[in-house]
């Protein structure tokens, strides 16, 4: 069978990765700034107009192409892992704990991408990174809410992911191992916040309180602009 031929979005994507990779050096440096995309176009060799195309936005484009492949790795890694024997909690852990691996030989740049996010300016780019990454989490581990619960689980996720890459940034143990029990403690957490909404729903009080809540329902496969999740194309 011939192979598929490859499309645009084949072509930018695959430039992108080479544009990172090329730019991982720099970026220690120079951080996700113009100085380091037009080093990696340089090292690279990509065309400066097909780099305009991968990159129309310039750095903060590079950085989001970086967490991109964090989160496919991320995925790749948790198809390869037998989960059918963990609890539920255990399999969330996992999941957050394969993603930092995912970048674990990066780590600088990671930081110098928590801090580009947490500029005004690429805010919103950054929030857009977290949710998907939770959502990809939560699809993978079959979630199959479609109300209120597909916001909720996911805005708590991405509570617990954003806290433990900040405490990743700063552990210094052997093998990250005080990263992996934080994870451990910010999943209780969230599994005892989960039992506290089980029990609401047979509370009279938060029925009727539940009466005045629209009927909220997770976004279609079109996403407008202004809610979470959506990653605008390049």
């Amino acid at each position: 069978m011939p192979k598929a031929k490859k499309t645009e979005t084949d072509h930018i994507s695959l430039t992108q990765k080479m544009l990172v990779e090329a730019a991982l050096p720099h970026v220690a440096f120079d951080g996700w700034s113009a100085s380091t995309l037009e080093a990696a176009i340089k090292d690279t060799g990509v065309d400066a107009g097909l780099a305009g195309q991968a990159c129309p936005r310039g750095a903060v484009d590079l950085a989001l192409a970086f967490h991109r492949i964090g989160d496919e790795k991320m995925e790749l890694a948790l198809a390869a892992t037998n989960l059918s024997d963990m609890r539920f909690r255990d399999r969330i852990a996992k999941a957050v704990q394969l993603r930092i691996e995912a970048v674990a030989d990066n780590k600088e740049a990671v930081r110098r991408g928590v801090t580009l996010f947490a500029l005004p300016l690429h805010a919103s780019e950054g929030a857009q990174a977290l949710w998907a990454t939770t959502d990809k989490i939560w699809n993978v581990l079959g979630d199959t809410s479609e109300d209120v619960n597909w916001y909720t689980k996911r805005a708590t996720l991405s509570a617990v992911y954003s806290a433990t890459i900040l405490f990743w940034l700063g552990d210094d143990s052997e093998g990250s191992t005080e990263t992996w029990a934080f994870i451990d403690r910010r999943i209780d957490n969230v599994m005892q916040f989960e039992t506290v909404k089980a029990k609401l729903k047979d509370n009279p009080l938060a029925k009727g309180l539940a009466a005045f809540i629209p009927n909220i329902r997770k976004p279609k496969n079109h996403i407008p602009d202004d809610l979470p999740g959506k990653t605008k194309a390049p």
